[in-house]
């Protein structure tokens, strides 16, 4: 148990369904989206108060938007067809020909139009309705339909923007001018609450269970959070994620899977190399076929792979450390596995913590002596 946990105050701390406080995975969002936490510290108290991811999500959605709609909402030139008395962007000769337009001193045209029914206010109304719908927001029903209630107000404020069928992919696909921060981190809550939203990759009938689903989510913050911090707070060290290594094999083999690592860093003084993968997994203990605990073979494999087949390149790499690093889940633990040339270490993060030891936690992997 941590020392949070046995805080007499511990119990009125709001928590996600994974039992991390609220106030952590604020910050962990912000470290993901590069955003430097105290410049948003305004925000930290309505943020306190969301029982749930999904809740919390919302919270920040409506909070950005409200702002947005204070300045107004951002245009874009988005294309648009119809039939016109005059003649506007292009002519397309055979809708006006089958609606018999040009009898009438008329033409079907494509143009463009500046507006704010822009995809990326679409792609934001579509995920408050979404929210309205299927957001997961705690089992207090007060609250839960006061959220609900006004995430349709806000809804209605942006009347005239069509609802329409979201895609990561779309997502993604939006451009973002240089003042567009709000809008780029709104897209990046839609995409969230999309992935956490989202039954299956197939059609038919699977669907994949909530806590699968969302520790996918919570994986993927998770990387980015620890990414992101050691890029803000590692003086001296060169922060590389999802570096991509290569096999190095003799002769080419299509079948060979990607090697890519969460985090490679090297510090610039000594060359010194870590690789680190993230698991955010509640199996970091697995037993074997005896019922005694071990750790999971296959993070192993894979981080010993990514450290063996790179120790021909220079000294560095033969030298290299690998780190797989879990959220604490049932106890703390910190291992050091010494194999030939290269260290590799299994480590935990208590993210029911303070957040100020959970940073301590996070700087001391790195500039421990064991290191």
């Amino acid at each position: 148990m941590s020392a949070l946990n046995s805080h007499p105050l511990a119990e009125s701390i709001q928590r996600t369904e994974h039992g991390i406080p609220i106030r952590n995975l604020w910050h962990m969002l912000l470290y993901a989206w590069n955003e430097i936490p105290l410049k948003n510290h305004w925000m930290l108290a309505d943020m306190e108060s969301a029982p749930t991811l999904d809740a919390l999500l919302a919270f920040i959605l409506m909070k950005l938007m409200h702002g947005r709609l204070r300045i107004g909402l951002g245009a874009d030139y988005v294309n648009e067809a119809g039939t016109l008395r005059g003649i506007r962007g292009r002519i397309d000769f055979a809708d006006s020909l089958k609606r018999r337009s040009f009898e009438h001193g008329e033409a079907y045209c494509e143009y463009q139009r500046y507006s704010a029914n822009a995809p990326k206010n679409q792609i934001i109304r579509t995920t408050l309705a979404r929210l309205i719908q299927t957001g997961q927001f705690g089992p207090d029903a007060d609250q839960t339909n006061a959220l609900r209630h006004r995430l349709r107000h806000l809804t209605g404020s942006l009347d005239g923007i069509d609802l329409i069928e979201l895609t990561p992919d779309l997502i993604h696909r939006q451009r973002l001018g240089r003042n567009d921060n709000d809008y780029r981190l709104m897209l990046e809550i839609c995409w969230l609450i999309l992935q956490r939203q989202m039954p299956t990759e197939w059609t038919g009938g699977h669907a994949l269970l909530a806590l699968d689903r969302d520790a996918l989510v919570l994986h993927n913050i998770y990387e980015r959070f620890v990414a992101n911090f050691f890029r803000l707070h590692l003086n001296g060290w060169i922060v590389t994620p999802q570096k991509r290594l290569e096999w190095h094999e003799k002769n080419t083999n299509p079948y060979l899977p990607s090697m890519i690592p969460d985090l490679v860093l090297q510090e610039k003084s000594s060359n010194q190399l870590i690789i680190l993968d993230t698991k955010f997994t509640a199996h970091s203990l697995v037993e074997n076929q005896w019922g005694r605990e071990i750790f999971d073979s296959s993070h192993l494999y894979q981080l010993y792979a990514y450290l063996k087949s790179q120790e021909h390149i220079s000294e560095a790499h033969r030298q290299a450390i690998g780190i797989l690093l879990y959220p604490v889940v049932h106890k703390r633990f910190s291992e050091r596995i010494e194999l030939q040339d290269h260290v590799m270490r299994v480590e935990c993060i208590d993210l029911t913590a303070s957040w100020q030891d959970v940073e301590r936690q996070l700087l001391e992997l790195i500039y421990s002596p064991t290191t």
